[in-house]
């Protein structure tokens, strides 16, 4: 299961991070956020090492979702460095998020 992102950890577990960060804003009662879940889980195992991949509840922890402006979900954001560096917002093949990812990597 993909880590868990909250208003109080995410300093530390996103922008402070050495590695690229995937973080994947949806909440329990968004039908495509639930399609995406089973993605994020398998980045999250397949990325693991390499790149943090994890969630965030908008509906538990609003603050960091009104920070980046995030007002659709599943609204992903790819963060290198501490800095939002790639945005999607919507349900795309796991195959683009890879891709996006792995741009961070280098």
């Amino acid at each position: 299961m993909a880590k868990q992102f909250t208003d109080s950890n995410f300093e530390t577990e996103v922008l402070k991070s050495d590695k690229p960060v995937l973080v994947d804003f949806w909440a329990e009662w968004c039908g495509p956020c639930r399609m995406l879940t089973p993605v994020i889980d398998e980045l999250y195992t397949e990325m693991d090492g390499k790149a943090v991949i994890g969630k965030l509840n908008v509906d538990e922890n609003p603050e960091v979702a009104a920070t980046y402006g995030v007002r659709s979900i599943p609204t992903l954001l790819i963060f290198k460095n501490g800095e939002l560096v790639d945005k999607q917002v919507g349900v795309v093949p796991k195959s683009e998020l890879v891709k996006k990812i792995e741009a961070q990597m280098s």
